[in-house]
């Protein structure tokens, strides 16, 4: 069995940045050190940090006064920072700054007037963030097409649309779609919300899907972005399956399969793909790297670890 591996795959610039936050803050400040929420949607990041000192909570309440806390990657309510704000906690914002773009998107088209709808997963936490942008019942959430039929009418107000970063594509082209259907003034984000790392890595599936039999996506069952890898491959026409690490394979997945095809999202280590390679048994030379682009995005730590380095 040959394999061809997906690049660009895993760790993207957000994601680095992230787990780069709390590494340095650990470092700078020492344990405990606290992260609201998953610092990323990975266990295997989740568990490495823990077991450096981070300490993962649900909510600030569970964060004793004077300590360090991290917000994740995903984004925050406007309640989640005043809430910090009004503690004796030092804050250190880890949002990718490509949610940042859309939150701040969401504040200037709801002081312009529009009435802004977000599409996204209901429940996840770079929506629920992205919401609490807002004041409650400024902003819907759709996630599919069917919704749109769904949304109100409000003759006397603009409309304007917001996506979540980690979408897929063509999903997300055909709820456009609709809505410009619906509302053909509609206002467009001036800049595609779905962030870069995530269009190139469904675009590596896309180019895997037509030479593979098989593709495994390695990632959190939570993760949005993997999720969507998985689909995309699927819309393709080629059979795919999202494992968090080789101990989920199933040796029935590889009958009959001659080229299997490996990639990984935006938040699973480089680490989970050389793990499953050695657990398959593949050998270097039937490896293939299929490349579709380069990246070379970097995003900077806050300031307050800045001056660290």
């Amino acid at each position: 069995m040959n394999v061809v591996l997906a690049q660009p795959r895993g760790f993207c610039a957000g994601v680095e940045r992230a787990i780069a936050i709390v590494e340095k803050a650990l470092e700078v400040y020492g344990a405990p050190l606290y992260v609201r929420h998953e610092i990323v949607h990975n266990r295997w990041v989740v568990e490495s940090l823990r077991r450096q000192g981070a300490v993962f909570v649900d909510e600030l309440d569970a964060v004793p006064d004077g300590a360090t806390v991290i917000f994740s990657a995903h984004g925050v309510s406007k309640a989640v920072v005043l809430e910090g704000q009004r503690r004796p906690l030092r804050i250190l914002d880890a949002t990718c700054p490509l949610v940042e773009k859309v939150h701040r998107q969401a504040v200037r088209l709801n002081a312009d007037g529009f009435r802004v709808v977000l599409i996204g997963h209901p429940g996840h936490p770079e929506v629920e963030g992205t919401l609490g942008q807002l004041p409650p019942g400024n902003m819907e959430v759709i996630s599919n097409e069917q919704a749109v039929s769904t949304l109100p009418d409000n003759p006397h107000k603009k409309v304007a649309y917001i996506t979540q970063t980690t979408l897929s594509l063509d999903e997300t082209a055909h709820v456009v779609e609709k809505l410009r259907q619906r509302f053909p003034d509609i206002r467009a984000p001036s800049r595609e919300d779905i962030c870069y790392a995530t269009q190139n890595r469904q675009n590596a599936v896309k180019a895997l899907a037509k030479r593979c039999d098989l593709i495994l996506v390695l990632g959190a069952p939570n993760s949005s972005n993997s999720n969507r890898l998985r689909e995309v491959a699927e819309r393709e026409g080629t059979q795919a399956f999202l494992i968090e690490s080789a101990a989920d394979i199933q040796k029935n997945w590889f009958d009959h399969v001659k080229i299997l095809g490996i990639t990984a999202g935006a938040s699973a280590p480089e680490v989970l793909v050389e793990e499953l390679l050695v657990h398959l048994g593949v050998s270097d030379d039937a490896v293939e790297i299929l490349s579709v682009n380069e990246e070379n995005m970097v995003f900077p730590l806050p300031r307050e670890l800045t001056k660290y380095l």
